[in-house]
C-alpha cells in the first residue's frame, strides 16, 4: 500500500495514447498513478517508470474491461492508494460497422468498454468514495466529438459514447455534492497512425478554426474540469468547433449553387 498524503489518480487506458498523456499530466500535477492497461504491458511498465521519476507513485493495474468486473479495479487501485480521488475514464474501443453489419458481438464490445466500464467503475468509485466522509471524488469521462453527429459508419461506437454522454448527465445529478461527474469530447487531435495526411487536411477543412488540435488543449480542458469546483454534468468540448458545424442544407445554399 503507498501510504503517502498525495491524492490519486486511476486512468483506464493509461498507458498508451490520451490515457498516457492523462497520466503524465496528473503525475506531474502532484497525483499518485493508478494506471490500468489490457494489452500493453510493455508500454505500461515504461509508463510507470517514467512517471515515478516525476517524483510520485505509480502502479499498474490489468484487467480486460470487456470481460472483468470493473469494481475489482477500483478495490484493487483504492487499495494501493487510499488517497484515491479522481477517475478518468479513457479506456476505449472503436470499431468501424454501419448497423447493417453490425454484428451482436461487436456491438456488445462497444458497449461494454466504452459504456457498461465506466458505468459500473463509476459506481464502485462513488461507493468507496462514501466510506470517506474527507474525500471528495472527481470523474471525468472521455467521450468523442462525434456524439454531435449521425454516423452510422460507426453505429455502435457511436451509440455507445452518446450513451456515455448521457450518463455524464444522469451520474452527475445523482452523486452531487460529493462528486463532480463530467466529460470531454475531443476532435481531430491524435488521430490513429492509419489516417492519412490528405485525410487529415480534409477533416481539418471541416473545423470552423481550420486546424488540428494538439493534445495541450485536452490537457488544458483535464485541468479545468480538475480545478473548477463549481462545474459538473458538463461535456467540455474540444474540437475547434467541428461538432456544432452541421447547419443541414437549405434553400439559399441550393440557390447559391445554381447561381440562382
Amino acid at each position: 500500500m503507498n501510504n503517502t498524503a498525495r491524492p490519486a489518480a486511476l486512468v483506464t487506458g493509461g498507458a498508451t495514447r490520451l490515457g498516457l498523456a492523462f497520466s503524465n499530466f496528473l503525475a506531474k500535477a502532484g497525483y499518485d498513478i493508478a494506471l490500468h492497461y489490457n494489452g500493453s504491458a510493455v508500454a505500461a511498465k515504461l509508463a510507470a517508470k517514467n512517471i515515478e521519476e516525476l517524483g510520485v507513485s505509480c502502479a499498474t493495474f490489468q484487467a480486460d474491461l470487456s470481460e472483468s468486473d470493473p469494481a475489482k479495479l477500483i478495490r484493487k487501485a483504492s487499495d494501493n492508494f487510499p488517497n484515491l480521488t479522481v477517475l478518468v475514464n479513457s479506456a476505449s474501443v472503436y470499431d468501424a460497422a454501419t448497423i447493417d453489419n453490425t454484428t451482436i458481438q461487436l456491438l456488445q464490445k462497444q458497449f461494454t468498454v466504452n459504456l457498461f466500464a465506466p458505468f459500473m467503475l463509476t459506481q464502485a468509485f462513488a461507493k468507496m468514495c462514501s466510506n470517506r466522509a474527507d474525500l471528495k471524488g472527481i470523474v471525468i469521462n472521455i467521450l468523442d466529438n462525434k456524439i454531435s453527429f449521425q454516423q452510422h459508419s460507426y453505429a455502435a461506437y457511436l451509440l455507445s459514447k452518446k450513451s456515455l454522454a448521457d450518463f455524464t448527465h444522469l451520474a452527475a445529478i445523482e452523486y452531487a455534492p460529493s462528486i463532480r461527474i463530467n466529460a470531454i469530447a475531443p476532435g481531430v487531435i491524435l488521430p490513429g497512425a492509419e489516417r492519412t495526411s490528405d485525410y487529415l487536411a480534409w477533416r481539418i477543412q471541416g473545423i470552423p478554426l481550420r486546424k488540428q488540435g494538439k493534445v495541450e488543449h485536452l490537457l488544458s480542458a483535464l485541468n479545468y474540469l480538475l480545478t473548477n469546483e463549481f462545474v459538473t454534468g458538463q461535456i467540455l468540448t474540444v474540437d475547434g468547433g467541428e461538432g456544432m458545424d452541421h447547419q443541414g442544407l437549405n434553400a439559399e445554399q441550393f440557390n447559391e449553387k445554381k447561381g440562382l
